[in-house]
């Protein structure tokens, strides 16, 4: 106090010197006069800074509150007309039967109904597979074949003289609703070749003529089961079949990278898992153009893995190393995420030393024999693929004592480079493991090479003619034109689809032992339309199903978001179809849930979750109850959840047909489109009529035939009827212009059953929210996926009492919604029937408030302690309107409007958590993207004395001059492929990116906060510094909204910085993340394995063209090696 005192006594001072000498000389008295009225100003200034400055009244901000509560809810209640919906359930409650929802039950239900569906897939399959077997067997191969087929690419294309391409010709095409709305032909199929395979080779002209036969096979499943979408046949020699022929569109450089023989489906079903060690030479040889095509090889390789396989990559040169070091002695599964790790951790390799491969085969066994032995891996095929320039050392040993005589473990060996010189010891390894020897001279020969080993892998299951049915993860597909549409128009969880596939054996006795895979059929299922059979009325307002793998990753799940958004383009993340339930559901911390569901157990459990709405930014506290099952005959298990409280009960009411047809003919009414009252997909004739046009059609008599819901149908005739007098009362409302306030711009509602109605008050020239309700306004419309945003918000508080939120404004603009829930009660038992609401401008409740929180002038204070007149528009106080989340409404700077109030004001904010009257929740997101962190580390080792640099630079001169010995040759000497820039054929459009801007998959941690309703009323003083900062807080009543009013002379910024809501990543010591990355989770095997059968061909391993070399120059190089290896 004193201290403060002197410093406001100086700065007096010092600022009127001038005056302060002409008054003492004028007189002691009048001198001692204007020092003590100094001090009483100075005085009572202090005491007002101390004590608060200003005492604000809780008794006027009360007021206020009950005011503006009463104000907003009578507008509230006027344009929404809630009162008479209520009204009209109320009348109705001795008609409706309310039931609990029987979790068991339900969850049975849906998953035999899928098993159904899947099964009708498999059937197709099975008669592809069939056909195209048959079709092989009748076949006589020709070499000199000449057959035109029709090839996706060149259909319906003229050359310059305007005659029909080759492979081309006339090929007629129809845009399909079925389809995606693709042009596609369903009278045939055509057939797509990858531009590396030439579309004129005699084994691509022979496999097209014998699957022209499958195009009968196509066409007899579409009409079985109308519900089926593409159907294919990918060919072991890169062709693809597909069914409804289709314009395969090349990218911009008129190339075609699709090859089949890449795909999961494909991958999956010619092979049984596997455990895969991939072992890669980076010794000094290995430079350059080497070493590019060597990395593009291990990318190959790793593209053909799947999460029912597990890997690892050991890189040799002197000694052995891990490439991800956390990995060391153990296989991890070859999902995704580490799939795309390991790309980045290889595309860091560097060559250094020499290659002493016999330690890097040990190391490789050894990791293998352990996984056997411990039970982990894929206990089924294991393989060691060794890419190499070259292989000198003695390896018999290392396999008398690791594999032989059983040959479990198959080597795989792929020579780089264009010289043979050691092919001969390269290929003896792979035969005499059961593998196969390839020789990759060029980037364009690592496709084809590295395919090979999966023909081999087929060979027992061939040979037994086992045909496993297999079913892939969910996959996005990005191939096929217009997806890329799908992305901004779908909720982000139905993009994905499964694949059912099945491979095609050659059944001619000749080529038996061979085991030839012709290729593989399958069919695609849209996730979306398998969710479809969960019928969303049935699970409630926060209720939702959701599908699992036998890995325990997500195939559909509501919160699954496998896009994310870079710069405007929206993309796969790298990891979108590995996440696991855990990382979702992620209050399961036991993953007792997740342990049930991967074992295929059947039962349910209780978790207390904290659910977000609203993108994320409002937090929920909900109980629910989780009911799963398996879905037999696959791989995927199936779960729901009901929430306690009004997700227990659903109501059924009853009326005519006659009645309910009438008001669902509505001009202001319309169904969830995405929701099946109408099963619109069987007929073709169906396809183009939205729901309610084939409800209509179907309840009128003019489509007798539609398969639908009956139970549905007839609630929602129910809906329409209790719902109808609201088109009245709204419409009476419209045309009263004269009591219509402006900035009221629509009234809507909508029931369980997925009705909805909606009355525009304002024109669309004159609505601030143009796009609210419309197709597009995915947030706030009934989906497969969820309830709309006003109706989930509105369950959450009592019935008749309005929620007010913001949506996000950098969508929406300055708007306001009002909701509240309409409910039924029979008994003892409610549910909820549906949400009713208004949205309006924020101008509407703004300028009720600046009336309302401003006292008169005239005030009567006598009986008020505090300031009064109070006044919101006054410079020195800062009045609030904010909601339940903290989120402001009103605010003198407009700006603030659906800002977080701690980033407005952190001093105010941080004292309400303190009190109590609000909570911080923490939530989790562990589909995140972050920045990568922009370091870099040097991998340049320091040169320890003069004459280790000396040595170090001899051995490198010794080391590339033998290497130049052993390449060249004068017939080489020709290939300008020798002086090739050694850089891959391949780029990536984020090489040019600076690495901080490069988003990478990360968990963060985010806060959310909520205000606790018993604390009604508050108001504090924060100290901060020289001054201190009073403010009042009021809950409004009736609603979610609280006021608060604030000093506004007093800044506390220093002291309490602002409070966001921005995520922070969780960062993980190095310990904890590789802990992580090794843990190897629960999860079910695949039931069939096929690793072995006695009559394979062991000895069809590959060749290669051997070039001579004289003994000479050989021995000359062997004693070079051994100079330059000390």
């Amino acid at each position: 106090m004193q201290v403060v005192a002197a410093a406001g006594m100086n700065r007096w001072s010092w600022g009127n010197a001038g005056n302060a000498s002409k008054w003492d000389k004028s007189g002691p008295h009048r001198g001692r006069l204007m020092m003590l009225l100094l001090w009483i100003i100075l005085f009572s200034s202090l005491c007002r800074m101390v004590d608060g400055q200003m005492k604000l009244s809780p008794e006027t901000v009360q007021q206020w509150a009950v005011s503006f509560g009463k104000e907003i809810a009578a507008l509230s209640t006027r344009y929404s007309g809630s009162k008479l919906l209520q009204k009209k359930y109320k009348d109705v409650e001795g008609m409706v039967k309310i039931e609990e929802v029987d979790g068991k039950e339900l969850v049975k239900k849906f998953a035999e109904e899928m098993e159904e569906m899947l099964g009708r897939k498999m059937k197709s399959v099975k008669r592809l597979a069939e056909a195209a077997e048959d079709a092989d067997l009748y076949h006589e191969y020709n070499e000199t074949l000449k057959f035109e087929y029709f090839n996706s690419m060149l259909i319906n294309s003229v050359d310059a003289a305007g005659n029909s391409m080759s492979l081309g010709g006339e090929f007629p095409l129809e845009q399909n609703e079925h389809f995606n709305k693709l042009p596609v032909n369903t009278k045939l199929s055509n057939i797509q070749v990858p531009t590396n395979v030439y579309n004129r080779d005699p084994a691509i002209l022979n496999g097209a003529y014998m699957s022209e036969a499958l195009n009968d096979v196509f066409i007899e499943n579409f009409q079985k089961d109308p519900t089926l979408t593409w159907q294919y046949f990918g060919s072991a020699t890169g062709f693809f079949r597909l069914y409804p022929g289709i314009q395969w569109i090349p990218d911009e450089n008129g190339v075609v990278t699709f090859d089949c023989r890449n795909r999961n489906w494909y991958i999956q079903a010619a092979t049984s898992p596997k455990d895969v060690v991939i072992v890669v030479d980076v010794s000094g040889s290995m430079k350059g153009l080497r070493l590019t095509i060597a990395k593009h090889t291990i990318n190959t390789i790793l593209d053909t893995l799947g999460e029912n396989d597990f890997v690892n990559i050991i890189a040799y040169s002197d000694y052995v190393r891990y490439v991800e070091p956390c990995f060391k002695g153990t296989l991890v599964q070859a999902d995704l995420d580490n799939r795309e790790h390991f790309k980045l951790l290889v595309e860091g390799l560097h060559v250094k030393g020499e290659g002493k491969v016999k330690k890097a085969m040990k190391e490789s066994f050894k990791i293998l024999n352990e996984a056997a032995a411990l039970g982990q891996g894929s206990l089924c095929n294991q393989a060691i693929m060794l890419i190499t320039d070259g292989a000198m050392e003695d390896f018999q040993d290392v396999f008398e004592e690791f594999n032989w005589p059983e040959r479990r473990v198959r080597v795989f060996t792929y020579l780089i480079g264009r010289e043979v010189t050691f092919a001969e010891n390269v290929k003896w390894i792979a035969c005499n493991n059961k593998g196969y020897y390839t020789h990759v001279s060029t980037l364009a020969d690592v496709q084809e090479n590295v395919m090979e080993y999966l023909h081999v892998l087929s060979r027992p299951m061939v040979i037994n003619h086992d045909h496993d049915i297999i079913w892939t993860e969910a996959y996005m597909d990005t191939v096929l034109p217009s997806t890329t549409k799908l992305f901004n128009t779908q909720a982000q969880s139905l993009l994905l689809m499964t694949s059912v596939a099945m491979p095609v054996f050659s059944k001619k006795k000749e080529t038996l032992s061979h085991g030839i895979l012709l290729g593989v059929v399958g069919t695609d299922v849209a996730l979306k339309e398998l969710m479809r059979l969960v019928s969303r009325y049935k699970l409630g307002v926060h209720g939702y199903g959701y599908l699992l793998t036998n890995n325990g990753y997500i195939l559909s799940h509501p919160d699954l978001r496998p896009l994310y958004k870079e710069g405007k383009k929206l993309k796969p993340k790298p990891n979108y179809n590995s996440v696991d339930l855990a990382e979702v559901e992620w209050e399961d911390t036991e993953e007792k849930l997740r342990t049930a569901m991967v074992k295929g157990e059947t039962g349910m459990m209780s978790l207390d979750v904290r659910a977000s709405v609203d993108k994320g930014t409002r937090v929920i506290f909900l109980k629910n109850d989780y009911f799963y099952t398996v879905i037999n005959e696959t791989p995927f298990s199936l779960g729901i959840v009901l929430t306690r409280g009004y997700g227990q009960f659903i109501f059924t009411g009853n009326v005519s047909v006659e009645e309910g047809l009438h008001d669902l003919m509505a001009p202001d009414l319309t169904i969830a489109n995405e929701w099946t009252y109408c099963e619109t997909d069987i007929d073709p004739a169906h396809r183009k009529l939205s729901q309610l046009q084939a409800v209509v059609r179907y309840l009128t008599g003019k489509e007798p035939d539609l398969e639908c819901d009956m139970q549905l149908l007839q609630q929602t005739l129910f809906d329409a009827v209790v719902t109808a007098p609201m088109e009245a009362y709204w419409t009476a409302l419209m045309l009263n212009t004269s009591g219509m306030e402006e900035g009221i711009e629509t009234a809507f509602l909508g029931t369980r059953s997925g009705l909805l109605r909606f009355q525009r008050y304002a024109g669309i020239e004159k609505r601030t929210a143009k796009s609210f309700l419309t197709s597009t306004d995915i947030e706030n419309l009934f989906t497969l996926d969820h309830f709309p945003v006003w109706y989930r918000r509105a369950s959450e508080f009592p019935a008749g009492q309005f929620l007010y939120y913001m949506p996000r404004q950098e969508t929406r603009g300055r708007i306001v919604i009002a909701t509240t829930a309409v409910t039924v009660t029979v008994g003892k038992k409610t549910a909820i029937a549906g949400a009713i609401g208004v949205q309006m401008t924020l101008d509407v409740i703004e300028s009720k408030f600046w009336a309302i929180a401003a006292q008169p002038n005239d005030t009567d204070c006598s009986d008020t302690d505090g300031v009064c007149p109070l006044r919101c528009d006054s410079f020195d106080i800062a009045c609030y309107v904010i909601d339940n989340n903290g989120f402001v409404l009103i605010s003198k700077q407009q700006s603030d409007a659906a800002r977080f109030f701690g980033e407005v004001d952190g001093s105010v904010m941080t004292t309400l958590i303190r009190m109590g009257m609000f909570k911080r929740v923490s939530l989790f997101d562990y589909q995140a993207m972050c920045k990568m962190n922009s370091h870099s580390v040097s991998s340049a080792r320091p040169l320890l004395s003069p004459f280790y640099g000396l040595a170090s630079g001899l051995k490198w001169f010794l080391s590339n001059f033998l290497l130049f010995l052993l390449e060249f040759n004068i017939c080489g000497f020709w290939h300008t492929e020798h002086f090739a820039d050694a850089k891959p054929h391949y780029s990536s459009s984020s090489a040019h990116k600076k690495r901080g801007d490069i988003l990478q998959p990360c968990d963060t941690e985010y806060p959310s906060f909520l205000y606790e309703p018993s604390v009604k009323e508050t108001n504090s003083v924060i100290k901060c510094g020289r001054c201190q900062k009073m403010f009042v807080v009021q809950q409004i009543p009736e609603s979610n909204l609280l006021m608060l009013v604030v000093q506004a002379d007093c800044d506390c910024s220093r002291q309490y910085p602002p409070l966001t809501m921005e995520p922070k990543e969780v960062k993980y010591n190095a310990s904890v993340k590789c802990d992580r990355m090794r843990s190897q989770k629960i999860r079910r095997r695949p039931e069939s394995c096929h690793a072995y059968h006695p009559q394979e061909n062991a000895n069809d391993c590959g060749g290669a063209s051997i070039m001579s070399l004289s003994a000479s120059l050989f021995f000359t190089c062997l004693s070079f090696m051994a100079l330059v290896s000390w």
